[in-house]
């Protein structure tokens, strides 16, 4: 069986680990933040306390228990983000709606960025890695005839 990193190295390939496979700003997302309407205000302290979070941009949502956060996933998640207000007892709109939405949200970006982290795939070169392997692979089919020799005449 070839090994992943074997088969990048002879198809020529320079994998980086933690190098992300996709541009910047398919990472950045906008998301909405929805607070419970009790206690009233919740949004603002919210805002006041999400603001001091580096690679967090925070806005005002137009009902009053909105708000708006943009963050790239490579610093951030939704469901870090709402981890934390729970952490500091501010409530979130429990409703149906919101928790689907955002188990949705978690699923993609978890996947997301899952995809940009994994190696680019080896779909056109695959047949060039195997010849390439089988050339260094020590076997014993190798036949010491001269070419003249070995056709029919």
């Amino acid at each position: 069986m070839l090994e992943r990193d074997k088969a990048y190295r002879l198809a020529g390939r320079k994998h980086r680990a933690r190098s992300l496979n996709c541009d910047a700003q398919s990472l950045r997302k906008r998301r909405e933040l929805r607070f419970h309407a009790f206690p009233a205000g919740q949004a603002d302290q919210a805002m006041q306390r999400l603001t001091a979070v580096p690679g967090l941009v925070v806005e005002r949502g137009v009902r009053p228990h909105v708000l708006w956060i943009s963050y790239s996933l490579v610093d951030h998640s939704l469901e870090e983000v709402s981890e934390l207000l729970v952490s500091m007892g501010f409530q979130l709109d429990p409703s149906i709606y919101t928790r689907l939405m955002n188990a949705l949200i978690r699923y993609c970006e978890e996947t997301q960025l899952r995809n940009a982290r994994s190696p680019e795939r080896l779909i056109k070169k695959s047949n060039e890695v195997y010849v390439q392997a089988w050339e260094h692979h020590l076997h014993g089919d190798h036949d010491d005839t001269p070419a003249e020799l070995r056709e029919f005449k």
